[in-house]
């Protein structure tokens, strides 16, 4: 038996899922067994991004002790348009800033 842990924090809530499972079993395998997808019903374990320790993984990757089962949340916004967005507004914006004079002083 090994000792992982199972999290899908939430803006709200962070829940981990402390559990033993039986060696070689899979991501997908210690998702299930950890009660989260009892606990949040929105989750459809077909349908989502997971990873280990903050780096994603596929759900037939074999876990070893103390890891770390992360539960990514979908984004709600595409980040490669978030910042093309600032950049165009940074640049409608007065560079520099403040009020200081020519030789710097404020």
């Amino acid at each position: 038996m090994i000792t992982i842990e199972v999290v899908y924090p939430l803006p709200h809530e962070q829940i981990l899922f402390q559990l033993e499972v039986e060696a070689g079993m899979t991501i997908r395998d210690g998702i299930e067994a950890s009660g989260v997808l009892a606990h949040y019903t929105e989750l459809d374990v077909d349908d989502m991004k997971v990873g280990l320790f903050g780096k994603m993984a596929p759900m037939k990757t074999v876990l070893r002790a103390k890891d770390r089962i992360e539960i990514y949340r979908p984004l709600i916004a595409d980040p490669k348009e978030v910042r093309k967005q600032r950049a165009a507004a940074g640049k409608a914006m007065k560079k520099g800033g403040g009020d200081a004079d020519a030789d710097g002083a404020a």
